[in-house]
């Protein structure tokens, strides 16, 4: 069985569900061994998380994933090992709230008029430090439409081909870059957020590449070229092909490989923490991994 999960995300992510405390509860009923919680562009769970893993059988490594942009692409960037004092992590946050403060308005006005409603009262609840995401947005209109009518929403309501992970599903349908409701927020370069996870002592890792890159080896060769020193291969959103494909070019390029589930919680109701098959390679990630942060 899978011990460990170093992709999971607490409620310091705007679109996580569960505070760190909870998270090392369910990672300890899982039996998982070795954890990180990479919240987005914040590590403020991370202090407190080590606190609630004091006398416990669980090793957690600090890390954070940061959101950036190369080419055109955005992509997301795990950084492991960081030190999580370093004040450059506060200003990366307070700076994606601030300019998500301001998306948010103009991405409800979107969707809304894409033929979906929600109710602001709704929105209000949902919305943390004035933020609003597609997730959120997805679950107050679900909310609102009551009766289940909106054709736009069925995919996403149980039976639905979208409901699997009916939240996060609506934010890659409608609110993703390219989408009809997309708006954009200025992430940092990719270069710039590998000089930043190696000068505050990290790893810089790609986040799922099957979910921003697919298959683009060409284009997987050029992130790599940045600086990047090693690849999430085992993901919840990979396919058995992508993964193989993922493996080979990591080994093949001398990269670490990672393993992660992105647990969010309700957001991702069908990823659960620990539920991402590493191939029995556990033992060789780890090593590197402790390797490498030393």
């Amino acid at each position: 069985m899978n011990y460990i999960d170093l992709h999971i995300h607490s409620n310091y992510s705007d679109d996580g569900e569960f505070e760190p405390k909870k998270i090392i509860e369910f990672c300890l009923e899982k039996g998982i061994r070795y954890f990180a919680i990479a919240d987005h562009n914040s590590v403020k769970s991370i202090a407190e998380t080590k606190k609630y893993c004091e006398n416990k059988s669980i090793d957690v490594v600090s890390a954070v994933e940061l959101d950036c942009n190369f080419n055109g692409v955005n992509l997301h960037v795990l950084g492991y090992g960081v030190d999580y004092n370093n004040p450059i992590f506060n200003e990366i946050e307070e700076n994606i709230i601030f300019q998500e403060q301001e998306a948010s308005i103009k991405r409800v006005e979107l969707v809304r008029s894409l033929g979906i409603e929600v109710s602001d009262e709704t929105i209000a609840l949902l919305s943390k430090d004035g933020v609003i995401n597609g997730e959120m947005i997805a679950e107050a209109a679900m909310k609102f439409d009551k009766n289940k009518e909106n054709n736009l929403l069925k995919p996403y309501y149980t039976g639905g081909s979208r409901s699997d992970n009916p939240y996060v599903n609506f934010y890659w349908d409608f609110c993703a870059q390219g989408k009809p409701a997309y708006v954009e927020v200025k992430f940092m370069s990719l270069c710039e957020a590998i000089k930043i996870i190696l000068n505050t002592g990290g790893i810089p890792i790609l986040a799922h590449p099957g979910n921003n890159i697919k298959e683009n080896i060409d284009l997987l060769e050029d992130i790599v070229s940045m600086g990047v020193e090693g690849i999430e291969v085992y993901s919840s959103y990979h396919n058995e092909k992508q993964t193989i494909i993922y493996e080979n070019f990591a080994r093949k390029n001398n990269l670490i490989m990672t393993c992660g589930s992105d647990f969010h919680g309700k957001n991702k109701p069908s990823i659960s923490i620990g539920s991402v098959d590493c191939m029995e390679n556990e033992e060789e990630i780890i090593k590197k991994l402790k390797e490498r942060i030393k």
